[in-house]
């Protein structure tokens, strides 16, 4: 026998021992021919637990997101998989599970991760975070290669005219074609210093969305809106108006498919251990080393919303809502300090490192410590207040008490009496009758927060909302209740305020789909399940613990429900 012939039957061997291994020995496994995953849920206590649940398919919406994700070849750079190796589950969140891809026909795990990997990137950023990113990475990730797609929007530079003084869009037939031009429900478009508005999407997506747009030059500090426009062959010449971004239905699709991600395994977030910070007394030393490194760390992660002078005016900011923090005012939404005071470094840290959910803030916590230090540095050269202002002595927050029924009960109580549905509606979803006249200190629009989806902004813990109650949210219709409640009752109604998102979607809102029983063990302070290792399985807990999906139904070749 030749050198050449044992090659040859060498490499068709291993050939087929790399296709036995790596194709058909996986699915062979039976925790590979499941559609369940385990999912992360908060209890009514205020807990957060994993247990096993049923994946979701996806919508209409998101399979044709999908469908443009791969049409874009946007797997070529991103991979979908969290490996168990290499750290990978505090970069990203838990390890990938069979269950998620059940209802992915083909997979899409990719091979390269140029880009970050995307399996854990739902409700990290807002909406408007991708918009802005997809019509120009540059605007939110100064350092990104990825390439723009400018075909997944439409532009109409729409002229301007004069009305009682104020700067409004001509509304021309192209406008019309996108807004109803319902009078009695202005939709504001922020222009930004390129005189561009994006326009953000109605519920369904689709155009053309009800209302009149209302033209906020805020971003310009009340300059006129004008477009370079072409005069001739040879010559351009300014002009009175401003061009409309407008996302396309695909794009819309995009964004939702993009949102979906990850999210079969629900409020794993809250629980993230990486963005999980609880300092309020550091100092960050004010040196001009560290605000130099602060100004590098801003100008590489931070400039594309915030502006380059700090205004909150960067040319990503008319896409996003609520707008981007104003440095130079010194207002802050979330620290430990008396209402109306500056917050502590510890708090502007906190903040940084774990984003603020549910907007384009997102988390840094993959940003070295170093580097989030001396950003903070940096960000008080903003506002004269940081020099003038005196700093204040944090405020003593004592540990949560043990959640109870009774307490749940007298929070629900508080809730009515404190009035809090007059702008957070009954049932939590931000509906209350005051909601849409509610504005902030600038005199933006403001709308509540939908506590169902559990996305608090100022964090997920108790120990947050505690703080919010106690000295409000600096800049906004939210204000101190440490006066007009004592502690237990503070205690009682933030707990009570975080029930609302106990067994629902973070991505919907909606109700899980979980018995009586698996409830009651879940709320059981001797049920552990802090981690998807842990995760209580119903099926073999007890008879009728868990609901299933309506059974009998085919996920794929040879799995079930």
């Amino acid at each position: 026998m030749t050198v050449k012939t044992v090659a040859i039957v060498a490499g068709f061997l291993f050939v087929s021992l790399a296709m036995f291994v790596q194709g058909l020995l996986p699915s062979l496994a039976p925790e590979a021919r499941t559609a369940t995953v385990s999912r992360a849920v908060r209890t009514d206590l205020g807990d957060v637990k994993w247990v096993k649940y049923a994946a979701a398919d996806y919508s209409a919406r998101e399979a044709r997101g999908r469908a443009v994700y791969t049409r874009e070849g946007c797997q070529y750079c991103h991979s979908q998989y969290v490996r168990p190796v290499a750290g990978e589950e505090l970069r990203w969140g838990p390890v990938s599970e069979a269950g998620e891809y059940v209802f992915d026909q083909p997979h899409l795990l990719g091979t390269r991760r140029i880009g970050p990997d995307l399996t854990r990137v739902g409700l990290k950023y807002s909406d408007d975070w991708h918009y802005a990113h997809h019509w120009d990475p540059r605007l939110t990730v100064p350092e990104s290669i990825m390439p723009r797609f400018p075909w997944l929007f439409e532009t109409l530079d729409v002229p301007t005219g004069d009305d009682k003084g104020v700067p409004a869009l001509e509304p021309t037939a192209a406008l019309r074609r996108i807004f109803t031009m319902r009078a009695e429900r202005p939709i504001v478009l922020f222009v930004n210093e390129r005189s561009e508005a994006f326009v953000r999407p109605g519920a369904d997506g689709r155009v053309p969305i009800d209302g009149t747009p209302v033209l906020d030059l805020s971003l310009r500090k009340g300059r006129a809106p004008s477009l370079a426009v072409r005069a001739g062959p040879f010559r351009v010449t300014p002009a009175a108006a401003v061009r409309l971004i407008v996302p396309s239905a695909d794009l819309v699709a995009l964004v939702a498919y993009l949102q979906k991600l990850g999210t079969s395994r629900g409020a794993w977030r809250d629980v993230f251990e990486p963005q999980t910070v609880a300092v309020s007394t550091m100092t960050v030393p004010d040196t001009e080393t560290q605000r130099e490194l602060g100004h590098e760390v801003y100008e590489a992660h931070c400039i594309g919303c915030h502006g380059p002078k700090g205004d909150g005016a960067g040319p990503a900011a008319t896409f996003l809502s609520p707008l981007p923090r104003d440095f130079t005012a010194g207002v802050f939404k979330f620290h430990t300090t008396p209402s109306g005071t500056l917050p502590t470094d510890g708090d502007l840290f906190r903040t940084i490192t774990r984003g603020v959910r549910g907007t384009a803030m997102p988390t840094w916590h993959e940003v070295s410590d170093k580097e989030r230090l001396a950003v903070i540095a940096y960000l008080k050269t903003f506002s004269k207040r940081w020099a003038e202002d005196k700093p204040e002595t944090p405020l003593a927050f004592p540990a949560p008490p043990r959640a109870t029924a009774e307490m749940l009960t007298r929070g629900r109580a508080l809730y009515a009496q404190a009035k809090c549905a007059e702008c957070h509606g009954e049932s939590g979803k931000g509906d209350g009758p005051s909601a849409p006249q509610l504005r902030d200190d600038f005199d933006h629009p403001i709308p509540p927060l939908d506590f169902r989806r559990g996305r608090f902004k100022g964090g997920p813990a108790v120990t947050d909302l505690y703080r919010a109650m106690t000295v409000g949210l600096d800049g906004t219709p939210m204000p101190s209740f440490a006066d007009a409640m004592t502690d237990d009752e503070r205690w009682a109604i933030s707990y009570y305020v975080l029930s609302f998102s106990a067994w629902t979607d973070p991505l919907t809102g909606e109700p899980l789909r979980l018995s009586p029983e698996t409830k009651a063990a879940l709320n059981s302070p001797a049920v552990r399940a802090s981690h998807p290792r842990l995760a209580v399985d119903p099926a073999r807990a007890a008879p009728g613990v868990a609901e299933a999906a309506a059974p009998g139904r085919r996920l794929y070749p040879g799995i079930r429900e």
